[in-house]
């Protein structure tokens, strides 16, 4: 019998071994940590069935709620000047519901979903969100006019990060 944490030779990993304890992918917690790196980012979870495995950077207790802030703040800085904080214009906001990058057209060198000044209706894709190679389409939830986008093509982002701003 396998030593508990190691997986056995010619099987599956699977999430739990015969005694109850977790075994570890290492390659999976390897390329999770590689995404925080290439992409700049403080945590990321992914989850199997009833198996979870979170990869978080490690920071000193209490700079972790800081970080994420200090991240996407430093983009917004240098971006252009319809990337003003969110409280200086009135409609809605809205986040990004997933970690990941950010892209505003499909595919690079296309038209991009939206600009400044486009009028969009309600469930009209206004950007995707990559993450684990999967293309999530962000969608408006109400009508209106896109007032400020909060980020740059391709950049990372974090869960709930404002991304757009229509009224």
């Amino acid at each position: 019998m396998a030593e508990p944490g190691k997986p056995v030779r010619g099987k599956a990993p699977q999430a739990e071994a015969d005694d109850g304890s977790m075994r570890i992918d290492a390659k999976l917690v390897s390329e999770l940590a590689q995404l925080l790196t290439d992409n700049d980012l403080s945590e990321i979870e992914v989850a199997d069935g009833a198996r979870r495995i979170k990869v978080r950077r490690g920071f000193a207790p209490g700079a972790a709620a800081e970080h994420p802030k200090e991240t996407a703040a430093a983009p917004q800085a240098s971006a252009a000047p319809s990337a003003a904080p969110a409280e200086e214009v009135s409609g809605d906001t809205i986040k990004s519901p997933i970690v990941g990058t950010a892209f505003l057209s499909a595919e690079p060198g296309a038209e991009p979903f939206i600009k400044v000044g486009d009028k969009v209706s309600a469930g009209d894709t206004l950007l995707i969100v990559e993450a684990m190679k999967v293309m999530n389409p962000i969608t408006a939830p109400v009508a209106g006019t896109v007032k400020q986008i909060l980020f740059e093509n391709a950049q990372p982002v974090e869960y709930d990060q404002p991304l757009v701003v229509v009224g």
